[in-house]
């Protein structure tokens, strides 16, 4: 059964050949394969993770494994293949799952595009990327994967940019800022994988292997940890923490964690499914994954007198509270959600720099559910509105008064009422929102959320506690926010006043996903916690754990404490009451009721720290100078210019010397070679009789005189 490992990501990729080289013609039937190959990923992922998760101990030290030769590597043969472990088993029962539920929403939210078959066979691909992804058994064909997810988001965020002139309703703004997006994501994200991929080939070098088991084994680890090398500025590192940096740069890119989370917001240009996939099912947890599947490398330095695990817990810490403070002051209704998942995935890389290995893993899963519910519930949203739009502005008798702002789908300041319209979607995106803003104990983002948080106080981390606890603030306010200003109070245009539920293929998964976001999280009550942990006994932590002690390393159970618990319920039930109190207690307009309060904070809040805007004057602007720069070198001044004088000196002296040389030489010996072969011809003509007996003669005469000269 373990074969069938193989067929988890070889079926939406075979949906992908299928509907590019067959079936593209086809809408109905290219969506059918899409989802078909995923429904049966989805059954063998299952399988293969229930399998895993119901007999731990044994699984955590022999994973399933697929693998075969790949390619001869020096004296040995690189072995490739696919393992599940718990990890894996983990991810398993998420990715494929989400990923199902997201094509099935696609049916409707693509609905009449022109495109609808691309759409769904780039889709197959993405799958395929993240689902290759968390199986590989080592880093080698993991990167493959890796990069095949950049691929697809940069097909996908671009999605858009494929409309044509001559098509209907076609936003050339769109068009343009899909574009841009696509090109900002791809490149953004091979910053960081460069800098990954620098690490993975002195891993190798190092090591003589790419694969986890080997890589990851105790012996390798201790003596990547021993051995020193020289920096130019920092001085002495040690291996195993200059390796586990450069492998956290290709999280930070694919993550977006600060300084390279300028891609995420903007990717939010693509359509909606594609925004649930990046942000729940592939792309950015994928960041996470790989920092939890090569956590004993970062764990191993963590005894040491060095830097990397204080860095992942820097970089994740600081993303959270800067995201989280961002999302306050927009209003795309995406962005928000946008901000939110690079804060929350900070929260996850925070986890991981101070040793939370199993919280990470646990935030990483029930972040990926609410977060698919909260994407497809904006999608849900943003497709009333344009529906609301069309239908106003058909019956409309005059200019509707905007405040002077241009209607856009995606701006929460055109919404409100919607509870009303379209009461599944409002009550399912709350869910999904209660969830993010950690709800006391009924929600899962809560247990994910305050695991985390209890970690940090337990371990004496309080630098990381009351930073994440003031991002819990801002989560909760800015998700009450987006709550009230969309769905409560009266509806601020006529495209929301005209706005309907979405088809079923859309409210469905809303339904479903709202469940696990709302029940996820039950799993993983700890076992200490009051009332409610005898009766789970921490099942999904002690699974991590068993895990954890699988690669060598120690964790200490949390036992509950009031305090940090109390201070997590007061920050997400605080900045809900603040988020109430302000939105959901008076009539909204089209200005927000702070942004005038906080004035010069409130545009530092909204232009997003002009973090694009210093990248665009600096990095951005450096590298055109360098490609105009390059460009003069080659065509202007240098190298072009010579080119063209060493080819006028080539034409100069052939024509120099064509009547010394071609004539006078060459063409001499060239006709002194055809006369010669004339002469000789002639001769031999003379010899050529037709008679046996003469060329009888001729031979024996030959062989006598040969015999006569080997004697003499």
């Amino acid at each position: 059964m373990d074969t069938l490992l193989v067929l988890i990501p070889a079926l939406p990729f075979l949906a992908f050949i299928t509907i590019v080289l067959v079936t593209n013609h086809d809408k109905r039937l290219s969506a059918s394969l899409t989802i078909g190959a995923t429904a049966l990923s989805w059954l063998l992922g299952w399988y293969f993770a229930f399998r895993a998760l119901l007999h731990p101990e044994h699984y955590a030290e022999h994973p399933m494994a697929w693998t075969v030769p790949w390619f001869p590597g020096g004296h040995t043969v690189f072995v490739t293949g696919f393992q599940v472990d718990l990890l894996t088993a983990a991810m398993l029962f998420m990715v494929p799952f989400l990923c199902l539920l997201i094509f099935i929403y696609s049916l409707g939210y693509m609905e009449g595009d022109p495109r609808f078959s691309r759409f769904f066979a780039y889709l197959a691909l993405f799958a395929t990327g993240m689902l290759g992804f968390i199986l590989a058994d080592n880093m080698l064909l993991a990167f493959i994967f890796w990069e095949l997810m950049g691929v697809c988001s940069y097909l996908l965020i671009g999605f858009w940019s494929f409309r044509k002139p001559g098509e209907t309703h076609i936003d050339h703004a769109q068009v343009e800022r899909a574009r841009r997006a696509s090109l900002k994501a791809f490149i953004t994200t091979r910053v960081g994988d460069t800098v990954m991929l620098a690490g993975m080939v002195l891993l190798y070098a190092m090591t003589g292997s790419l694969r986890w088991s080997e890589v990851l084994a105790p012996h390798t680890l201790e003596r990547l940890a021993e051995q020193m090398t020289q920096m130019p500025v920092f001085g002495d590192v040690r291996w195993a923490t200059l390796l586990a940096i450069l492998v956290f740069w290709g999280a930070i890119g694919k993550s977006a964690q600060f300084p390279l989370h300028v891609w995420l917001p903007d990717a939010m240009e693509g359509p909606t499914p594609v925004s649930a996939l990046i942000h729940a099912a592939t792309m950015v947890s994928a960041g996470v994954y790989l920092i939890i599947r090569t956590f004993p490398l970062f764990h191993v330095v963590a005894h040491g007198h060095n830097g990397a695990m204080w860095f992942v817990a820097f970089i994740g810490t600081f993303t959270a509270l800067f995201a989280a403070t961002i999302g306050v002051a927009q209003f795309d209704i995406k962005r928000v959600l946008a901000y939110s998942t690079i804060s929350q995935l900070g929260y996850m890389f925070a986890a991981l720099g101070i040793g939370a290995y199993v919280a990470a893993a646990f935030h990483l899963l029930m972040h990926a559910f609410f977060k698919a519910l909260l994407f497809l519930g904006s999608g849900s949203v943003i497709h009333a509105m344009h529906h609301g739009h069309h239908v106003a502005h058909e019956h409309a008798h005059g200019e509707e008064d905007l405040g002077g702002l241009e209607f856009n789908p995606n701006d929460m300041r055109f919404m409100g009422g919607l509870m009303k319209k379209m009461p599944i979607t409002a009550w399912t995106f709350i869910a999904g929102g209660l969830s993010l803003a950690a709800f006391p104990i009924i929600t899962a983002g809560f247990w994910s959320k305050d695991e985390i948080l209890a970690e940090a106080w337990h371990n004496g981390h309080m630098w990381v506690f009351w930073t994440l606890a003031v991002a819990a603030f801002l989560t909760a306010f800015y998700t009450g926010r987006q709550i009230f200003m969309t769905f409560f109070g009266e509806p601020r245009t006529e495209a929301a006043r005209h706005a309907h539920e979405s088809p079923k293929t859309m409210t469905y998964p809303l339904i479903i996903l709202a469940v696990f976001a709302i029940a996820g999280g039950w799993v993983g009550i700890p076992e200490t916690f009051p009332g409610l942990g005898p009766l789970v006994k921490g099942w999904f932590q002690s699974v991590m754990e068993i895990q954890a002690e699988a690669l060598h390393i120690h964790m200490e159970p949390v036992p509950f404490n009031p305090v940090p618990a109390l201070i997590s319920m007061t920050m997400a039930l605080g900045g809900l009451l603040v988020a109430w109190l302000i939105y959901g207690t008076r009539p909204l307009g089209f200005e927000d009721p702070l942004e005038r309060p906080l004035n010069g904070l409130w545009q530092v809040l909204y232009h997003k720290y002009w973090i694009d805007e210093i990248y665009q004057g600096t990095i951005i602007a450096f590298a055109k100078w360098f490609a105009v720069f390059l460009y003069k070198v080659d065509d202007v001044w240098i190298i072009d210019p010579l080119v063209d004088k060493v080819g006028r000196f080539g034409r100069w002296l052939a024509f120099s010397t064509r009547r010394f040389v071609d004539e006078q030489i060459i063409d001499r010996l060239v006709n002194l070679t055809a006369w010669v072969s004339n002469v000789l011809g002639e001769w031999f003509r003379q010899i050529q009789t037709g008679q046996v007996q003469n060329y009888l003669l001729a031979i024996a005469l030959t062989v006598t005189v040969l015999l006569l000269l080997t004697v003499f």
